[in-house]
């Protein structure tokens, strides 16, 4: 796992009535700060990616559907340079998943539907001076392949 990652496994309490989550709570220990929270939807087998952050931390949510969130670790202090960590989420894998700043990374939606993600970052986005800095999907400099793979 890339140093800094971290997965919360996010419990659905079913009923007659329907279904209740918690994605995050200010008390518990993955839990930094509030910037705002946002959704994206994503129609099947499109790539977002890649990105990474220089200030905030990404907390991120799928609540339809099925990504492929892919990691790369270029942070040149970081134990884990140059891993790659894949994490498969959604309503077959409801995971809460922060991605810390310096980690570059993306998300493909895989399955047949479309996906919601919700992301709740620690800062608020900045329009006038955006912590984005972006790398085309397909860029040589990380060393992965958006393709399913037949395992």
């Amino acid at each position: 796992m890339i140093y800094g990652v971290k997965i919360k496994k996010l419990q659905p309490h079913a009923d007659e009535r329907g279904c209740l989550t918690e994605i995050l709570r200010s008390d518990e220990e993955i839990f930094e700060k509030f910037g705002q929270i946002y959704v994206s939807l994503n129609y099947p087998g499109v790539i977002r990616a890649w990105h990474y952050h220089k200030k905030q931390d990404d907390f991120w949510a799928v609540v339809k559907g099925m990504i492929k969130a892919v990691m790369y670790d270029s942070r040149e202090d970081s134990p884990t340079k140059g891993e790659i960590q894949e994490v498969f989420m959604g309503e077959q894998n409801p995971v809460l998943l922060r991605i810390p700043v310096g980690v570059m990374h993306g998300y493909k939606t895989i399955g047949t539907e479309s996906s919601l993600l919700i992301n709740l970052p620690t800062m608020p986005y900045n329009a006038a001076d955006p912590d984005e800095y972006r790398l085309p999907y397909n860029t040589p400099d990380i060393p992965y392949d958006w393709d399913i793979k037949m395992r």
